[in-house]
């Protein structure tokens, strides 16, 4: 698409606001973490946000090319920040909320950011996330290791009420909206737990004085069409994120061609995708695809069990969502709650459901036909990938026939396959490594900085092919069924998370001489984490050990890394040559006696001890 100029923002926002005459049309409902704090934003609103958020960027010497690193919770400043980003030609790299100040840093030292923006604090539930003090903590971890880090532009999130005191509030983020019954049901300690904001002045800028009186008019930089867009981390088998690298034209047009039809969006639609922006579906189908289709969404803070289990299905109510897209954990965690949440709730507007981050298991998927969307809404379970840009595997509402767990068929211009360990094509009813044979717009154009290892990973394996790192298997009517992880990725709760970066951060504790992480079966998450660790001499293993452990992990990755189980292995089961086989611990971890040849291993008398000391995972 080289030689072709565009951008991206335009298209989303000026086109649909002064060619399609859509200024008045909302284009988010924002829903608080609290019921009854919400807001909403129409396209013109949102237009000259943005405007004035890019004009900001440039007084602050941001220019075209420059990354600016973006760590919000889900707030509509998120969604202009981006935008503004992409309106000046800069590149956004979003982190997600739940990263720890480690895996923030790793990523801002990656690619070079000069910027950050992020907010007070926030609530996901009734946690309290002091976002400011992570982000303060990963400033001062990227400074002692050189970090070209300037500035932190700080959104008063939390505090948001203060700011209208002085009336200036006009420019500024939206007022929390509370009602009294609300304002009563809250507790005494979420009304006590008001952290004072960490500030540093000689980095540190408040979002709305920064945004105030600033020009609500802002000329595009004209890109060209293999411009970069954004840089989004996704976990790496060698325990290094990778930094994929989006592109304006093909991502553009992937993004909001595969929204077009996989959701069959009309105009008078209400989309509610529940993933976070943190995460590609949150880029591809709450951020691009609907803006660039002039859609109304719903952006949700919170969480699907506060204050009550039924938030989500009340919500669908009270905005009338037509379309729904969430994640296969999300499904099971509410279907344990039964139906009588959902059916309190009429969700009568439901046309489509969809499901992201994992293959969905047939009962979850019958109960989220059934029970939520009452056998009369198709379902579209929808596979692809962060790399990806958008949906490969899909099927199209009320046109492809439904199969509870299976991905069905490829979307326009994607072309599968599935090979054999050596590389041959299999026809017919097959199952192997799914790969894809030609290349498609929206697909990821190098990791940024190592385009090597994006040559090695992605194209090395299987030369001719884009390998996806998954196994897939094709039924006699030719749908396709994704079968999980193939490489040492592991797949929890739609997030792919890399066994060597929770390994790293075991071994990092100076109890542990070596550690081995295994997926293992989860009835809400689909995956979790089952590890095994190996102590050095003078160590014992506690419980106390165990607690330290699951910390040191959420510390260094963040919460959703944290390990289901921890147990002390003695030794591990290596071949001759030192290799641990992860086949064999995964047997271990599922209670599998039927382990296959073991003749290749060093020490076979390990593998009783380690079944004898396996982890009660039926509690």
């Amino acid at each position: 698409m080289k030689g072709a100029t565009t951008n991206i923002c335009y298209n989303l926002l000026d086109r649909n606001v002064n060619e399609k005459k859509l200024g008045d049309k909302v284009a988010f409902y924002w829903e608080g973490n609290e019921p009854g704090d919400s807001t909403k934003i129409t396209y013109r609103e949102l237009l000259h946000k943005v405007c004035q958020f890019a004009n900001v960027l440039r007084s602050q010497g941001v220019k075209k090319g420059d990354r600016v690193s973006i760590y919000l919770p889900m707030i509509l400043e998120l969604v202009v920040a981006m935008l503004a980003c992409a309106r000046i030609g800069a590149l956004h790299s979003v982190v997600f909320a739940g990263f720890s100040a480690d895996s923030l840093c790793e990523r801002i030292l990656d690619c070079g950011c000069s910027l950050l923006i992020t907010a007070d604090a926030f609530y996901r539930g009734d946690k309290l996330v002091n976002l400011k003090q992570i982000a303060d903590e990963a400033i001062r971890k990227c400074i002692d290791k050189g970090s070209s880090l300037k500035k932190c532009i700080v959104v008063k999130h939390l505090g948001r009420e203060e700011i209208a005191v002085d009336g200036t509030c006009s420019k500024s983020p939206p007022l929390k909206r509370l009602c009294q019954e609300v304002q009563e049901k809250k507790t005494e300690s979420s009304q006590r737990l008001h952290p004072k904001t960490p500030w540093n002045p000689a980095m540190d800028t408040w979002w709305h004085e920064l945004t105030r009186g600033a020009s609500t008019e802002c000329e595009p930089e004209w890109c060209d069409a293999e411009d970069e867009l954004f840089i989004l981390y996704t976990s790496g088998s060698t325990g290094k994120p990778k930094g994929v690298l989006h592109t304006v034209g093909g991502y553009m047009i992937f993004a909001a061609t595969s929204f077009k039809y996989v959701f069959d969006y009309q105009p008078e639609d209400v989309y509610w995708c529940t993933a976070d922006i943190g995460w590609i579906t949150g880029h591809s189908y709450l951020t691009y695809g609907p803006l660039a289709n002039g859609a109304t969404s719903v952006l949700f803070e919170g969480v699907p069990t506060y204050p009550d289990v039924s938030r989500m299905w009340s919500i669908i109510d009270k905005y009338k969502v037509t379309k729904f897209y969430t994640a296969p954990t999300a499904i099971r965690l509410l279907m344990k709650y039964g139906e009588e949440p959902v059916k309190k709730h009429s969700r009568k507007s439901l046309k489509v459901l969809g499901t992201v981050g994992e293959p969905i298991n047939p009962e979850a998927w019958l109960w989220y036909y059934r029970v939520v969307g009452e056998e009369r809404c198709p379902i579209v379970d929808t596979f692809w990938q962060t790399e990806t840009g958008g949906h490969m595997l899909t099927p199209l509402p009320a046109a492809t026939p439904m199969k509870p767990g299976s991905a069905t068929f490829p979307f326009f211009g994607v072309v599968p396959a599935i090979l054999s360990e050596s590389g041959e094509e299999l026809e017919g009813e097959a199952e192997g490594y799914l790969v894809f044979k030609q290349p498609w717009p929206g697909i990821m154009r190098t990791l940024y900085g190592k385009h090597q290892q994006f040559e090695t990973i992605y194209f090395k394996k299987f030369p001719g092919y884009y390998v996806t790192g998954d196994g897939c298997r094709r039924d006699k009517d030719g749908y396709y069924w994704i079968t999980g992880r193939i490489d040492d990725m592991l797949n929890v709760s739609g997030h792919l998370l890399s066994t060597a970066e929770v390994e790293s951060a075991l071994v990092e504790h100076a109890a542990v001489a070596e550690a081995a992480v295994v997926s293992h079966p989860h009835p809400l998450k689909g995956e979790c984490l089952y590890c095994f660790v190996t102590l050095r001499e003078g160590h014992e293993f506690t419980k106390n050990l165990t607690d330290e452990l699951k910390k040191q992990v959420r510390e260094k990755i963040g919460p959703i890394a944290t390990p289901d189980y921890i147990q002390h292995a003695p030794s591990l089961p290596k071949t001759r040559s030192g290799k641990i086989t992860r086949r064999i611990l995964r047997k271990i971890a599922k209670n599998d006696q039927d382990l296959g040849d073991i003749s290749t291993l060093a020490d076979p008398g390990i593998i009783k001890h380690l079944f004898n000391g396996r982890c009660d995972t039926n509690q």
